[in-house]
């Protein structure tokens, strides 16, 4: 069994995901950051919130009232210490030039740049990279260590720049590729391999060493 072959099942029973769901590159971005320990549902109501009140752009995140900022940020949870964590990145984004200039520097730099960012995490940064800047890379998240461990084609607890290069080396290097397949990853977490898994609703149950049919 191959990342391909685990990539073509899941496609064929979920289908298309046309992921990342927003307006907007930057819109993308604070998605990427909220999305830290919350579920979706409640980071689409707190961008909501921010749109409500004209407050999804950089600057004017960097120009609303703390007060203001957090109450828009409260479905996401951690809200605070979110308000901190945006502004520090559209900080850094204004002043590396936005994405016409930011678009221009190479992945790996582009990369680093990012996890210097405080509050910015690699699957933070990576998600930023494949989804609004369009870049080759692989996000990593607990779904993707839950679902491949579980299939045994990787350790769930290795370090995550070594799950990163296995994926990564194993499939074609695709920004449409990488985006739908973490669509799926996250689709089928949601769907079937929970953290108590749901083995006979599983569309892999038939080539999962752990399934418990």
């Amino acid at each position: 069994m191959t990342f391909t072959q685990v990539y073509n099942k899941l496609l064929k029973h979920y289908g298309h995901q046309d992921w990342w769901p927003a307006k907007t590159s930057f819109e993308v971005m604070v998605g990427a950051i909220l999305t830290q320990n919350t579920a979706w549902t409640n980071v689409e109501r707190a961008i909501a919130r921010l749109e409500s009140r004209a407050c999804l752009t950089p600057q004017a995140i960097l120009d609303a009232p703390l007060s203001e900022l957090t109450e828009c940020l409260k479905p996401s949870g951690y809200f605070n210490l979110k308000a901190q964590r945006l502004r520090n990145y559209c900080q850094w984004y204004i002043n590396a030039g936005e994405l016409p200039c930011l678009s221009c520097i190479d992945t790996d730099a582009l990369r680093k740049q990012l996890l210097m960012v405080n509050g910015i995490g690699p699957e933070t940064a990576d998600a930023i990279l494949l989804y609004a800047f369009e870049r080759p890379v692989f996000v990593i998240d607990a779904y993707t260590r839950r679902i491949f461990s579980r299939l045994k084609l990787l350790a769930g607890d290795a370090p995550y720049e070594v799950l990163q290069d296995q994926f990564e080396t194993g499939l074609q290097t695709d920004v449409a590729v990488f985006n739908e397949y973490h669509a799926l990853i996250v689709c089928h977490a949601k769907d079937a391999c929970k953290k108590c898994p749901g083995c006979i609703d599983c569309c892999l149950s038939y080539i999962c060493p752990s399934c418990k049919r």
